[in-house]
């Protein structure tokens, strides 16, 4: 089903102020050298969910920082709702997922410019995670 264009206008604001306040918190956290990006927001119809897809850079720090996010979700939903408080009238849950695209994108093109050929063989590329 596609999106509502409310939706979108909330997942776009949410998607922005996320990004913000994810990029402060570990700054303040004193984790240097990490780069955090929201690449998406999914808003519910009914506007009591929000799912953010959040990529890490560099990799290996990924379980550790979306560990880090989902303990200080409480403090990350009160960021949020003081920032859009003359927009929303009540601040969505948050769901933080990390986003695999990157890898996805990174195997396809190994394997591409590598010796091996994914459409004869498509067990090469590891299969998506479903979130």
């Amino acid at each position: 089903m596609e999106e509502t264009n409310r939706q979108k206008k909330i997942g776009g604001l949410l998607q922005k102020d996320l990004a913000d306040v994810l990029q402060n918190s570990l700054r303040e956290s004193g984790r240097t050298g990490i780069l955090v990006s929201v690449s998406k927001v999914r808003v519910t119809t009914d506007l009591s969910i929000a799912k953010a897809y959040v990529s890490i850079f560099p990799n290996k720090h990924q379980d550790e920082v979306i560990e880090e996010i989902n303990e200080s979700k409480s403090q990350i939903k009160h960021e949020i709702a003081q920032r859009t408080r003359h927009q929303l009238r009540k601040m969505p849950d948050l769901s933080f997922y990390i986003d695999d695209s990157l890898e996805y994108i990174d195997g396809i093109e190994k394997s591409i410019k590598g010796k091996e050929d994914p459409v004869a063989n498509p067990d090469l590329l590891d299969k998506r995670k479903k979130s």
